[in-house]
């Protein structure tokens, strides 16, 4: 395979990079291949690639992986990413917005994997649309900026709602580092290759999964608060609620969000419930 000179490529196109779609384009053959190598594939595996742009990593996805269901949010990137894919016949390219698809219209079959370049600001958000679909994939790789996924892989005391909502589906290991000028163009830090092992179920026991990160983001609205000032805030709470529902999950409530295991968030979330 021939490495793809997405310089070139774009000038033939038409194309320029958009910001605004934090557009940077993978371009080393080596870290495509470390990325590739952490999606662990074989000749059975479907792989959905959310954000392929020129297809880069698309062949290397598509040399290993019996099918690549290839999701694109820019449409003007299609005609130049149809004529890299061009010769894989394996290669479906579907234009659209990850969070407004539903995994399970994608003819994904069971135990799929996915594979993501995407934003900081919506990590989460995909993160969630994938393993609360009807079909959940295996597992996720992802590149994103470094401190990213430091944050992803973050253990208590360095918290975030970004950590509990990755840990809360998965186990999150980094296992690559790409640096900057690994990109075209060349974003202003590096960044890292995060592979999260989805977990057979939540790693918090949970009834109502979207009460527990109702009441996690209450937690980490105000950082700096003790949470059970955060709570009162965020849940509009009163203290005759909080104080006896935080004894009884055993969090001190003088704690901080950061500070919080995922199994003290889901008694957390459980105890307070009945008054949300």
């Amino acid at each position: 395979m021939r490495p793809l000179h997405v310089p070139q490529l774009l000038r033939r196109f038409g194309l320029r990079p958009k910001k605004s779609l934090g557009q940077n384009f993978l371009v080393d053959e080596a870290a495509l291949a470390r990325v590739a190598a952490a999606a662990d594939l074989s000749p059975s595996d479907t792989v959905l690639e959310i954000g392929p742009g020129l297809g880069s990593l698309t062949r290397h996805l598509a040399e290993a992986a019996r099918r690549v269901v290839a999701v694109e949010l820019d449409q003007d990137l299609l005609p130049a990413l149809r004529f890299v894919v061009e010769p894989y016949a394996n290669v479906d390219i579907v234009q659209g917005d990850i969070l407004g698809l539903d995994p399970s219209a994608l003819s994904l079959e069971p135990a799929y994997k996915v594979v993501a370049n995407i934003p900081y600001y919506i990590t989460s958000a995909v993160i969630r649309r994938l393993l609360e679909a009807a079909i959940r994939p295996a597992l996720i790789v992802l590149t994103v900026q470094r401190e990213v996924a430091e944050r992803m892989c973050a253990a208590p005391g360095a918290m975030s709602l970004l950590a509990v909502s990755v840990q809360f589906y998965s186990r999150p290991r980094v296992v690559a580092r790409i640096p900057a000028g690994a990109f075209h163009p060349r974003p202003e830090v590096d960044s890292a290759v995060v592979r999260l092992e989805v977990l057979p179920e939540p790693a918090a026991a949970v009834e109502d999964v979207d009460g527990f990160f109702q009441v996690v983001r209450a937690g980490f609205s105000q950082k700096r608060k003790q949470l059970h000032n955060a709570l009162a805030a965020g849940l509009r709470l009163e203290s005759s609620v909080l104080e006896p529902a935080l004894a009884q999950a055993g969090v001190d409530p003088k704690r901080r969000a950061e500070t919080l295991t995922l199994a003290e968030w889901g008694a957390v979330a459980r105890e307070l419930a009945p008054a949300r």
